[in-house]
Parts: structure tokens; sequence; C-alpha cells
């Protein structure tokens, strides 16, 4: 089910395991009677090695403290993390931990511990409650949230300036005025869409919740096709993907880490983004301001609001080493040390309220204002994982030419549903 994010979960108490962190990917280092192996995600959007690097230091600290454990973390991009855990568990190969995009269908499959089982008290009563609630599965929390974000529509104040538009746009009859006003003054994309594979899930459910709606209705039940998100694609394919206005590159086959660096290379008017961009951006001189994504008639909706989930495998019976890893993992240091390198938020009441106090943060305050109000995916339905995977292959069809969004929306729903019933048998 879309919950609100009321409130920001998980401080870490102390933990006890040693992490090591390899080149192109396995971390590791050698003695120790437990190894635990970590797969997690790649966050740099400029193939940097800042994740690499985050782990490495992590793993020194925890190492320094705790002997007899060591930790080997494998790192992959978005593109590949997720298919490679499942890989993993298929082959009786499942990490002790992973940091992935869902969660639901391992717990549902009985594959993982739950938080109580892992957890220091502390540890557990810190995270946001609202994502506490997101990670349960039949009332039990088996997915950590590791790292959260919300979305703002991203402007380039240059290329505005350029157009003649001298606000950010409200409406989306005003979006679409202004994505010609781009194009007319030779803006190569005025408003970047991407629908491509990668991440295509996100950006559709940015315009379902702008629009009104969401994936889900209040009891929990897809509603991909329904009239409001027939609406909002409608609105995409015929006011901005047939008059041109989206770029040389079809929505469904361009990502989200392309659509970023085309806008930080000052080629992009708009986009929907999420903090990691800001960094990216003025990194290349991009003068940039952010708004909140436009509805059909201005007025306000919840942005979008998505959490990065950790989860222990039951596998390899870790559970204690685990436990005392993950408490260090989410320390406030620590979590605010990885919200610091990537401009992402924290997803632990008191890491957040540090970063609300700290005026170093303050472009980031936006999007911490946007979290308590924002929506999620429907992350605790088991059939979420395939559902998001449907979405990211086949959501880009819905704004082609031969295609009706109606029809494409009414397929996914219907698939959607199929998975849904399947799962509760």
């Amino acid at each position: 089910m879309q919950r609100r994010y009321l409130g920001l979960t998980a401080a870490v108490a102390a933990l006890a395991t040693a992490i090591s962190v390899s080149g192109c990917g396995s971390v590791g280092a050698a003695g120790g009677d437990v190894t635990l192996k970590l797969v997690a995600a790649d966050y740099n959007l400029d193939g940097g090695d800042g994740t690499k690097k985050y782990w490495e230091g992590l793993s020194k600290k925890f190492e320094a403290k705790n002997p007899g454990i060591k930790v080997d973390v494998t790192i992959y991009s978005w593109d590949d993390v997720d298919r490679k855990v499942a890989e993993m568990v298929k082959a009786n190969e499942a990490p002790d931990l992973a940091q992935i995009g869902a969660y639901a269908d391992y717990a549902a499959d009985g594959k993982l511990y739950s938080a109580n089982d892992m957890l220091s008290i502390p540890t557990q009563a810190n995270f946001l409650d609202s994502l506490s609630q997101d990670g349960r599965v039949d009332r039990i929390q088996y997915g950590l949230p590791f790292i959260g974000s919300t979305r703002q529509l991203f402007y380039n104040k240059t290329l505005f300036q350029k157009a003649g538009i001298t606000d950010a746009p409200e409406t989306w009859e005003q979006l679409a005025a202004d994505a010609k006003k781009l194009k007319k003054a030779d803006v190569p994309t005025p408003f970047a869409l991407p629908l491509g594979p990668e991440e295509a899930q996100a950006e559709t459910l940015n315009w379902m919740l702008a629009g009104g709606s969401g994936y889900v209705d209040e009891i929990g039940t897809y509603t991909i096709n329904s009239a409001d998100n027939i609406k909002a694609f409608r609105f995409l394919k015929e006011q901005l993907v047939e008059p041109g206005l989206t770029g040389p590159v079809a929505p469904g086959k361009l990502n989200r880490k392309a659509a970023f660096e085309a806008f930080a290379k000052g080629q992009v008017g708009m986009l929907n983004g999420h903090p990691s961009l800001m960094q990216q951006a003025q990194k290349n001189g991009v003068k940039y301001e952010m708004a909140p994504m436009p509805t059909p008639k201005g007025n306000a909706r919840p942005s979008m609001g998505v959490a990065d989930w950790m989860m222990g495998f039951k596998q390899n019976g870790h559970r204690k080493e685990m436990g005392k890893f993950l408490d260090f993992v989410y320390s406030d240091e620590n979590v605010l040390a990885f919200a610091d390198e990537f401009d992402l938020l924290p997803v632990t009441l008191t890491a957040s309220e540090k970063m609300a106090r700290d005026n170093k943060h303050q472009k980031l305050h936006k999007f911490l204002e946007a979290l308590p109000n924002s929506e999620s995916y429907p992350v605790s339905k088991t059939s979420w994982a395939t559902v998001s995977g449907n979405i990211k292959q086949q959501i880009g069809k819905a704004v082609e030419p031969s295609n009706t969004p109606g029809g494409i929306l009414g397929v996914l729903s219907r698939e959607a549903a199929a998975l849904d019933n399947a799962a509760q048998r």
C-alpha cells in the first residue's frame, strides 16, 4: 500500500562486524572467524568510486572495533544489483546481507531474518515509522530502510532565462507551454522523460501522484489503469512526446542516469530529479532551481518518496554477527556520512533531525520538508518486485505513436492483479 512518510527511523547502536571493500566489487579483509557477505548498490551517478570508498571506510572502523568478524562487500550498478541477488538466491548462494530495491518476495518465501531477529531495540525503534511500516510483511518487519529520497522538479535557470521563462510551472498546461518555449530557444531536451528500464517505475509514480492517483488504492489494490493515471499518460503523450518536447531519445529508451547526465551538461530544461542530481549539476556549474511537481490544476499533491532496502538472509545463519554490523551501519555518524556523500536523506529519526538543523544541508531541506507527506511504492506487496519489473520494461510503450496509454496501462494493471492474486494463494 502507499504510505505517507510521517517520520524517520533507525538510529544506530554499536555493532560488531568487519568489512572490507575490494576494487571491482569485492570488499574483503583476511582473518576472522566469521565472514559476512554483503551485496550493495552503486550510488555514483558519474562513474566515481564514492560508494566503494564509503564501504571501505566503514569496514575499517568496524573491523578495528570487532576483531573476529569480516565483511566482503560486492557492489553492483542499479541496473544489475536486484538481478544479481535474485540469481544468488536461486543458486542457493544467498548473501548474508543485501542492499537492493525490494525485499517482500524474499520475506514471503521465508528467506529473511526479521528486524527483531537482528537489530538492537534502539536501532529498530529509530526508523521512520512509515518506513518501518513499509518494511513489513504480515505485520513483521523484514525490510530495513537504508537511504531515502523525495522528488522535485529541477529546471535550468540559464535555459529558462534564454527562453524568456521567469517562474517554475505549477500546472501541466504551464509545463507544456514552457517546454515549447525551450524548444523554440533551441534547447535539445525541453523536458526529459526517462521511461527507460533503469527506473521507469519512479518517473511513472511521479506523474501518477501528480495526477491524483498511484499504483494502488487505499486498501492496497492495484489501480495502474485508473482514470487519473490514464489522463496523466495522455498528457505526456499528446502534450510533451508528440510535439517533440522530450528530446532526441524516445522516453522508453531514456534511462534516468542518461537524463541526469544530460541535465548536468546543460542540455535539459526540466526533469524530475532526486537530491543526488544537485551535486552532479553543481560539479558542472549548471545553475538550477527546484520546485514541487506540477499538477493538472496547480494544487499541491504528495511527492514521491522512496527508500532503498537492506535485508538479512537466513541461509548462512550469521544472525548475531549481522545484527552487530547493522547496528553499526545505522549509527548517526554512518547514516549521515552516506547521506552527505550522495545528497540523499537519512532514514533514521535522529540523523534526520541533525540534518534539518545543519545549514550546510540547506538545499536538502526542501526534500526533507517533502518527506512527511510523500508516498511510496507498494513495497510490502510480495508481487511488487515483478510488477515493478514489468513497468520498467513496458511503460515507455504508453507514449509511443502506435499505442494508447489506456491500452498499455490496462495490460500492466491486469498483469499486476494476476500476480497479486497468485501471491496471496
